[in-house]
């Protein structure tokens, strides 16, 4: 049987997201960890940007988006489904993914790199897989260019000094909401994983569960949400009691995790889309938006908090949105009566232009 090949690196956020899905999921694949010419040769020639993950169908179509790589999976291995059938926790499910992707970087980034016991790490993983074969002196040269290269980076996706305060006791209040959750409950949703969590692990995987410091000091005391991050790394078989929650029901012990989306991400969300809105009567007929607009700032814990707006958000969105408007009129309002005492029924009123990824950007959907 041909195989699926993964293109990405255990470090790597969005690489972890998809490694623990395949491994779920049970489908037929190989980690293939990105050496330096297929990263910046053969991935950019195939979907236009240098990116991981990247997957490789047995038909030689090449998928990028972590997203997608899920969807195309799924369509094809839909048991054991990792989409709730019922309405407020199928958008919930969908919510989470993109909370998981969006918010999360900053606080993956900064756990990361504001830390210099990771490094050692970081060089070793990255070089071995970059240059293969090549003497280590030489693997670690090219490494600390490209982590010089990504510590640039930083101020754009709001890992400020300034704002360290802000996002250590923001990341120290969630993991202990989200360790009480996992006491009580195995997944997000229930006692299987959904995309929920899938989507949240991108950066518990790579980064806080597997970086030196992060891992010591943030998650290893907190025994219930490393338990979580295991079981999803190393999935055991479902067995037959492994169900969502009854009657679409959301835990309580999620309810506070939620009512900060709303709170905190919400106002990114709409942020963007004004930002975007503003952009489009300008921008030239089929290009894609920049990567990157101007500052976007939004709560996060008692304090603010400022990153440059990344218009590939509002796809994100769109997907959660989509969900909901292809619901019926009678999950819909079981949809607004979930969100309306957590502050976040204005998302469904969310009027986003109709956008279309292209590669890492997106672009304003052409009509045909």
């Amino acid at each position: 049987m041909k195989k699926y090949t993964l293109y990405g690196w255990h470090l790597s956020y969005f690489t972890g997201k998809v490694l623990c899905y395949l491994r779920y999921k049970q489908a037929p694949f190989v980690l293939q960890p990105v050496n330096l010419y297929t990263l910046t040769q053969r991935i950019k020639r195939e979907t236009g940007a240098v990116v991981m993950p990247v997957m490789l169908t047995p038909q030689g179509e090449w998928i990028q988006d972590s997203s997608v790589i899920i969807d195309h999976i799924e369509a094809r291995y839909p048991a054991p489904s990792i989409i709730p059938a019922t309405p407020v926790q199928r958008f919930a499910a969908y919510l989470i993914e993109a909370w998981g992707d969006e918010w999360w970087v900053p606080i993956a980034m900064h756990t990361r790199w504001s830390y210099p016991e990771n490094y050692c790490l970081f060089e070793h993983d990255a070089g071995s897989a970059l240059l293969p074969h090549w003497p280590g002196f030489v693997q670690r040269r090219a490494v600390r260019f490209i982590a010089a290269k990504l510590r640039r980076m930083l101020p754009t996706v709001g890992v400020r000094r300034e704002q360290f305060a802000v996002m250590d006791a923001w990341t120290a209040h969630m993991l202990d909401l989200l360790d009480a959750h996992f006491a009580q409950l195995p997944f997000l949703l229930g006692s299987r994983p959904t995309l929920a969590d899938f989507g949240l692990v991108g950066t518990m995987y790579g980064h806080l569960g597997r970086d030196p410091w992060p891992a010591r000091e943030l998650v290893a005391q907190r025994v219930h949400l490393r338990a979580w991050i295991d079981r999803m790394a190393n999935p055991a078989p479902l067995t037959e009691d492994a169900a969502l929650l009854p009657g679409d029901q959301i835990a309580t012990t999620l309810l506070p995790v939620l009512r900060l989306i709303c709170a905190e991400f919400l106002p990114m969300l709409e942020g963007i889309n004004e930002q975007v809105k503003a952009r489009l009567p300008t921008l030239p007929a089929g290009k894609a938006l920049p990567r990157l607009l101007k500052d976007v700032e939004v709560p996060m814990g008692d304090g603010r908090f400022r990153r440059a707006a990344l218009p590939y958000t509002l796809w994100m969105a769109q997907r959660t949105l989509d969900v909901y408007q292809a619901m019926s009129p009678a999950e819909q309002g079981q949809v607004q009566d979930c969100l309306r005492p957590l502050g976040g029924e204005r998302l469904l009123s969310l009027e986003i232009p109709r956008l279309q990824r292209e590669g890492l950007r997106v672009r304003p959907q052409t009509t045909v």
